[in-house]
């Protein structure tokens, strides 16, 4: 926990038995899972914000089935590849149930590396899955446009698919640190949008600049999946930003699909955050 900061005055957090507190004496209390929760009241858009239970029990099943391994296997190459301290200090910027920072720090373990990890996610439902699953890792509750923890920390930053708030990430990251971004590619889930939409549409690419840092290259992952099941249909769709925005029709359709091919694709996109190591 000692990455993290109280979100109302911005001072460290110590851990003191089953709370973490600042000196300032604010308190927040450990779940039993592990994590913290340090999202005040004005940061919140929602009584319960970011997914809810279900869609990550989907997001579960589907990844931990395997669809996506191919990406996680390169971006934990990738983390590998070009963060070479043996210990290095990893944030994970909207972690989810934790798939890809868990299967990362089993990567790095096996690889002789001995990480320290932390995930901040803004779904109280999707954190508390990741801190009872992989232990080892820090886990909070908390926003990306503000996230607790101390500046300066991380070695490197990994996104995927989640909000990009560059002055955030470039605060939290060292000078000379990794930031990695994944981004769909241009024909990513095609397939599903050709169920959906009577019009599908390709998603744009573009290499984009950020103040602070230096972009260095854009790695390229493609593939293609095949569902035979209704559910693992299902539960990509709940996975997706298309679940919250899809009409009636498009739903409806993709109810009565029983398998699905289409293409995959992610484009890491790497940064050093500029300045002297």
């Amino acid at each position: 926990m000692g990455l993290f900061t109280c979100p109302v005055c911005g001072e460290p957090l110590r851990r003191e038995g089953a709370a973490c507190r600042c000196r300032n004496g604010h308190s927040y209390d450990i779940a039993k899972e592990g994590y913290v929760y340090l999202l005040p009241p004005n940061k919140k858009h929602s009584a319960d914000p970011g997914d809810h239970k279900e869609m990550i029990a989907a997001r579960r099943r589907f990844l931990e089935a395997g669809y996506y391994r191919v990406f996680s296997d390169r971006l934990n190459e990738l983390v590998r590849d070009y963060v070479k301290k043996d210990h290095p200090v990893l944030f994970d910027a909207g972690c989810g149930e934790g798939y890809y920072t868990g299967r990362l720090r089993a990567f790095l373990l096996e690889n002789g590396r001995k990480p320290e990890q932390f995930g901040v996610d803004i779904s109280k439902s999707a954190v508390r899955a990741a801190a009872k699953k992989y232990r080892g890792i820090s886990f909070a509750v908390g926003s990306l446009f503000a996230v607790p923890a101390v500046s300066g920390c991380a070695d490197a930053v990994t996104d995927v698919f989640a909000p990009i708030v560059p002055e955030e990430l470039l605060r939290v990251l060292r000078p000379g640190g990794l930031l990695l971004l994944a981004v769909p590619s241009e024909r990513h889930l095609y397939g599903l949008k050709e169920i959906l939409y009577d019009q599908p549409y390709e998603n744009e690419s573009r290499d984009t600049e950020y103040p602070g840092f230096a972009f260095l290259k854009r790695v390229p992952v493609r593939g293609k999946i095949t569902l035979d099941t209704a559910q693992a249909v299902q539960d990509l769709f709940a996975m997706t930003p298309y679940y919250r925005k899809t009409p009636r029709e498009g739903c409806e359709r993709l109810a009565r699909t029983r398998s699905l091919t289409t293409e995959i694709g992610f484009d890491f996109l790497l940064y050093r955050k500029v300045g002297e190591k």
